[in-house]
């Protein structure tokens, strides 16, 4: 923003364009929700918008000049390397299940494909608040693809471990019961 450094339309203007299709995002999953994921997201939503506002006031009237611009560039690193290791847990179930059922190739690709173009532009420009998390992003999303690649093949196939019917509640280990019966030829009826 031209309050905090000049010069910076054209971070200013992407990062503007992302908050307004990630604000329809968002508006959209509290429409949809259920109920029980509504409440937990809207909490979730309230502490980083109250953070947020917090960032916003502190550097708008207590700091000015240089102390503002290192300010505001340390709060937007540390929120870009929290938003690129979102997908950590993802990443996590990916190699739990050897599976990339939940793990989109576009998404991966391109978070590789913008921290590593915002990497280079902070490199170039000499700016560390767009070049640090930005690399960590690149390698985020590399580590995504390399994920992608090696279980690209198991989309939602591999095998779920099966649960022993002791652990099952008991009207679920009945029915096993039951199915097993008729398999034999026996009546329900008469065994249960």
């Amino acid at each position: 923003m031209p309050f905090v450094s000049k010069n910076n339309m054209l971070v200013s203007t992407i990062n503007g364009t992302g908050a307004v299709i990630e604000a329809i995002y968002v508006l959209t999953f509290i429409i949809y929700a259920p109920k029980k994921e509504k409440a937990k997201f809207i909490g979730l939503l309230t502490l980083v918008l109250t953070t947020f506002a917090g960032v916003a006031l502190v550097s708008l009237v207590v700091l000015h000049g240089k102390s503002r611009e290192i300010f505001c560039g340390f709060a937007a690193a540390i929120f870009s390397i929290i938003m690129y290791g979102s997908p950590l847990s993802i990443m996590r179930t990916v190699v739990k299940t050897k599976s990339v059922e939940y793990m989109p190739f576009f998404l991966s690709l391109f978070v590789f494909l913008c921290g590593t173009s915002w990497f280079v532009f902070g490199l170039l420009g000499g700016d560390l608040f767009v070049a640090v998390p930005n690399g960590v992003g690149c390698g985020l999303g590399a580590l995504q693809l390399i994920l992608y690649f090696i279980y690209r093949n198991n989309k939602g196939e591999a095998k779920k471990p099966a649960l022993p019917v002791k652990s099952m509640q008991m009207g679920i280990a009945k029915l096993h019961q039951q199915k097993e019966l008729v398999a034999n030829g026996s009546h329900v009826a008469d065994k249960v």
